[in-house]
């Protein structure tokens, strides 16, 4: 899932609006940290299905109304991200992640439905995406993931384009979108060098 960041800093977000006007206004309803130890089995990492720097993603489940945990295999598979404690991303990023994702609504980009802050637990919600993640699928070799036709790829590629188009043409979201965790970017050449660097950015 890539994350969205602002052009203005993220301490004039938190001047301008207070904690509670921020999650009001995303129209989002939180999740108690106890219901989502629940609904992941007390954040098992056999239900790890994705990693990054600042953050595990856990499988989980919830009933079909999406208000309460519920049993393994049951109902509504859900992604629960979950923040490192040692992560060096801030509550005010995370506020800035649920403000945005939380009023943005497109069939291109992973929809965050609910979100968890109590305590120190800073903790978002997503819909489950079945298939896993395009990373995996390109760089991961095994039989749970075969290469795609070109066929799919063309149809990846078409979709991913329709949600950039909506997050830069977005009239009442006065700021510019960019994607955020870049771990496919790369060091393009500079100066006199004339190659692309493969260190992970």
């Amino acid at each position: 899932m890539s994350s969205l960041s602002n052009r203005t800093d993220n301490s004039n977000l938190s001047t301008t609006m207070s904690e509670g006007q921020i999650l009001a206004s995303a129209n989002l309803k939180a999740f108690t940290f106890n219901d989502l130890k629940i609904a992941t089995r007390n954040f098992r990492p056999d239900n790890i299905v994705g990693e990054g720097g600042f953050s595990c993603v856990f499988k989980g489940w919830v009933d079909e109304q999406g208000f309460m945990a519920s049993k393994p295999g049951s109902d509504i598979v859900i992604a629960v991200k979950k923040r490192n404690h040692e992560s060096l991303q801030g509550h005010k990023e995370w506020l800035t992640k649920v403000n945005y994702l939380g009023q943005l609504h497109h069939p291109n980009l992973v929809k965050l439905t609910r979100y968890c802050a109590e305590d120190d637990h800073c903790i978002l919600v997503y819909e489950f995406m079945s298939k896993g993640s395009l990373e995996n699928h390109l760089f991961t070799r095994g039989s749970s993931y075969q290469p795609f036709s070109w066929a799919i790829r063309i149809k990846i590629a078409t979709r991913a384009t329709k949600g950039l188009a909506f997050l830069h043409n977005a009239e009442k979201q006065h700021y510019t979108a960019k994607l955020s965790d870049f771990g496919l970017a790369k060091d393009g050449p500079t100066g006199d060098k004339t190659h692309v660097s493969t260190r992970v950015m």
